[in-house]
């Protein structure tokens, strides 16, 4: 029997750092606050000839180097991005395809925000497990700064931008396979997290402009109490369907979105800080980026080894939602 098993981890980190004391330049606020609220201290800004295909691109070839298989055997490459290249076409994922060296292989982008990177997982193990494709890059890139409004207080401080993929290849050895994948949706608290200008609803016009509607607008307070209350019990529910505790998982990586979340998941759920992998701090919240961004910085600082036991768990616009349960199992 063929299964999928998660081979490597990478991420691009863009050089440009925008702190705290920054946006207090800019907007009011202070370092005190955001630093209260969110547990953000500073994140990063992709440069102007830098766009999410870029930062893609760079963080695949990190992942293929890892990967120990060669990038000809790569027969798929989802891009997850809610801050694709261009509006409509092409996608992300064939620009990311062509950057690295693979302009003849099937690509395609998902949109699903910041459950985007879980839902890639799904859909590559789908493709491996049905014995259609046998290696699959997965990327997650966002250039946030793109659609942000810089003088909406409640927002703009919150986002940053980066790029993590993986490899996710067949395997028949049932032990490096991952175990489960759970993503679901509800398009019900779609005002929640919007970017309502530029699409077919509401088409690019000067109203569109002047009113930057196509810059995101979230309701923080209740997309937070969602949130705590989502990641949570989709995580319960994972547990529960595979008889595990907390001392089986080696590494919980939640979206990271706001470290208030976090630790109010964290402690819920009853995994301890050293199980927990935290980059909010750093980063901001890079959304369909910010979970594959997280392992990479605990697999470089030497925390994640082969044979570690991960568990994702992400939510994000639309409402989306997703975790994923699996071993590490690097070919070297």
């Amino acid at each position: 029997m063929t299964y999928a098993a998660f081979r490597s981890i990478g991420a691009y980190i863009p050089s440009k750092i925008m702190t705290n004391a920054d946006f207090e330049k800019i907007i009011d606020t202070s370092d005190e606050w955001i630093t209260k609220r969110t547990g953000i201290k500073e994140r990063r800004i992709s440069e102007e000839n830098e766009a999410s295909s870029d930062l893609g691109a760079r963080a695949a070839q990190v992942a293929i180097d890892r990967s120990g298989i060669s990038k000809e055997e790569i027969d798929l490459i989802i891009c997850a991005t809610v801050t694709p290249d261009y509006l409509c076409m092409p996608s992300t994922a064939c620009l990311i395809s062509s950057k690295v060296g693979l302009p003849n292989v099937m690509a395609f982008d998902i949109s699903a925000a910041c459950t985007g990177f879980v839902y890639a997982v799904s859909i590559a193990k789908a493709f491996i497990e049905s014995g259609m494709k046998k290696n699959v890059l997965i990327i997650g890139a966002e250039t946030y700064s793109s659609i942000l409004d810089y003088t909406d207080r409640g927002t703009c401080f919150i986002f940053g931008d980066g790029a993590g993929a993986a490899i996710i290849s067949a395997t028949t050895n049932k032990d490096e396979a991952i175990i489960d994948v759970n993503c679901s949706s509800d398009g019900n608290y779609e005002d929640l997290i919007k970017t309502a200008g530029g699409g077919s609803k509401h088409p690019c016009s000067k109203e569109v402009l002047e009113n930057k509607m196509a810059c995101i607008k979230m309701k923080g307070n209740e997309t937070f109490k969602l949130a705590v209350k989502t990641l949570t019990s989709d995580v319960q529910v994972m547990m529960q369907k595979h008889n595990l505790s907390n001392e089986d998982i080696t590494h919980f990586i939640p979206h990271q979105a706001n470290l208030r979340i976090i630790k109010a998941v964290g402690e819920a759920l009853g995994f301890t800080e050293e199980q927990t992998v935290v980059t909010v701090h750093k980063y901001g919240n890079t959304s369909a980026a910010s979970i594959p961004m997280a392992m990479n910085d605990a697999f470089e600082e030497g925390k994640i080894k082969a044979g570690d036991t991960i568990l994702f768990d992400a939510f994000g616009g639309g409402l989306t939602w997703g975790s994923a349960l699996f071993p590490f199992s690097p070919k070297k």
